[in-house]
């Protein structure tokens, strides 16, 4: 990691001492000696000849050792960290090279996105890291089994080895097909993994199906359907669904709001357990996500024990992400506090919500209005006549006979098995008709369509608001200066400042309040 060469003058501190050579601390590949002498404290990297003159130390921590080692050994990362996906294709073709071009891992937000799309970007992307590291989403589609499958074929044919499967209930056919496709052993007996799974997971029910192996019925039909063969089956029976589980709190997007501090010990409590009893060769790691926007909280998933850490938000905001420059903005000024559940487009008729930006943009009251309208009638006949003016006129800006027209064009090239569900349904329509708002507001919040700015719906967790408030006096301030990589970097070096900040503590060392906080510098990228 490159060093901070800014020199420090002495601080005076609370008890009368003044200290030098402050700015030793941000060497962190080399150990640091606190040397006190009467009334005066040295900070150097070498101690002195006299021992007793030493009051605290702390050995070389550099952001390499965060983490699980084993994480970045099996991905073949250099942090213990990932960026995660934001559907959409908001983490772009271009964030994940990015990234994966310093050896950091980031997955592709497939999410929402057509076949075509996803086979373009699959192409983009092994193109540009012929070796990798990359990961690509798999979002549960409930609505659409058939999209499932058909992007789960689309993985296999290019041979994309690791996915990350998200807001799953329990597991289907198409991510245990995944899972056992391939799956061999080697001379030595040892089963070989082909197709990794990283789960992202807010309930201990959820993560307990990702620990344990594929369901046998499961696995027995798809040996019926010759998908699988029964040597796959039965080797897919001894090994966990998931090889990580990214423990998922108060995140962006779909989420359950729950607090890491309780999620996290919880989860990895539930890992413990079951490795007791299942006794795999490799356990199962444990990461954690959502609410990860500064130094301090990645470096408390790392002392709670977390594997790795997941960024999601602050991504959003950089210059990689498939967002408009707009929403970049908005993103950039947002607090911690100007965020708000809504209705998802995905799981609309199930009352799903995710966690989006309120500041900027009117799409969370009127995904609400939406989901209260769906709620209260059977069908768009049944809305009375000047609530569904004001429907067409301030929300959808269309009439409802048009976007029916629209939603059965698209379904009939996407999935036309949906259309004939909604054929004789009333209520099914409405929704499709709903949905159709939901599902084009985030796309037009990506491409910056003017005029419907008020109407852009953007995924954002309270880690935005945090991050902004952590580099509001610095080059990061500006969001046309940040870049995926530089987050990256500034994290996870300031995580490993941040740690060594606390050893001192520990010492009964007590820094002036400005070194205890690391601040992002152009020069330490």
């Amino acid at each position: 990691m490159p060093t901070q060469t800014t020199q420090v003058p002495p601080a005076t501190l609370q008890n009368g001492l003044t200290i030098q050579g402050i700015e030793s601390l941000r060497a962190l590949d080399k150990p640091c000696y606190i040397i006190q002498d009467n009334n005066h404290i040295t900070i150097n990297h070498s101690g002195c000849d006299e021992v007793a003159k030493i009051t605290a130390y702390v050995p070389p921590m550099v952001a390499e050792q965060l983490g699980d080692p084993s994480f970045k050994a099996f991905y073949g990362v250099k942090y213990a960290y990932m960026t995660g996906a934001m559907a959409n294709g908001i983490s772009s073709e271009e964030m994940v090279i990015s990234l994966g071009q310093q050896n950091i891992l980031a997955s592709f937000g497939a999410g929402g996105l057509d076949l075509n799309r996803v086979e373009s970007a699959i192409q983009k992307i092994q193109q540009a890291l012929p070796n990798g590291p990359y990961v690509f989403n798999f979002i549960h589609n409930p609505s659409e089994p058939a999209i499932e499958q058909g992007t789960i074929d689309l993985y296999i044919k290019y041979g994309v080895t690791v996915i990350e499967a998200a807001a799953f209930f329990s597991l289907t056919p198409s991510l245990v097909y995944y899972r056992a496709k391939g799956l061999q052993q080697d001379a030595q007996g040892h089963i070989q993994i082909n197709n990794k799974i990283i789960a992202k997971v807010s309930r201990r029910e959820v993560a307990t199906v990702f620990m344990q192996p594929a369901p046998e019925d499961v696995l027995n039909k798809l040996i019926a359907q010759g998908m699988l063969t029964p040597q796959e089956a039965q080797l897919a029976m001894q090994v966990p669904m998931a090889d990580d589980i990214t423990v998922e709190a108060d995140s962006g997007g779909h989420t359950d709001n729950r607090p890491l501090v309780s999620l996290l010990p919880s989860i990895i409590a539930l890992r413990d357990d079951i490795q007791a009893e299942k006794q795999y060769p490799v356990e199962v790691r444990v990461g954690a996500g959502g609410g990860v926007g500064t130094p301090d909280s990645a470096l408390a998933c790392f002392m709670m024990g977390a594997a790795y850490v997941v960024t999601g938000s602050v991504n959003q905001s950089c210059v990689e992400a498939g967002a408009s420059e707009h929403t970049r903005k908005l993103l950039a000024q947002a607090g911690m506090a100007d965020v708000v559940m809504a209705p998802a487009s995905d799981m609309f008729e199930r009352g799903i919500k995710l966690q989006v930006l309120k500041k900027g943009t009117l799409f969370p009251m009127r995904a609400q209005k939406l989901y209260e309208l769906y709620t209260s009638y059977n069908g768009l006949s049944e809305i009375p006549a000047p609530e569904l003016e004001k429907l067409e006129q301030q929300i959808l800006q269309n009439s409802v006979d048009n976007i029916w027209q629209e939603t059965v064009k698209f379904f009939q090239q996407r999935d036309p098995s949906v259309i004939e569900k909604a054929k004789n349904n009333p209520k099914k329509q409405m929704a499709l008709v709903f949905r159709w708002y939901l599902g084009l507001s985030s796309r037009w919040s990506n491409a910056g369509v003017k005029g419907r700015e008020f109407d852009y719906q953007i995924w954002s967790g309270p880690a935005m608001g945090a991050f902004n408030d952590w580099v509001a006096s610095t080059y990061l301030n500006d969001y046309k200066n940040r870049r995926v990589v530089d987050v990256a970097e500034h994290l996870m070096y300031g995580a490993a400042y941040q740690h060594r900040i606390q050893v001192l503590k520990s010492q009964g060392l007590y820094l002036p309040s400005r070194y205890q906080r690391y601040t992002p510098s152009a020069s330490v990228v």
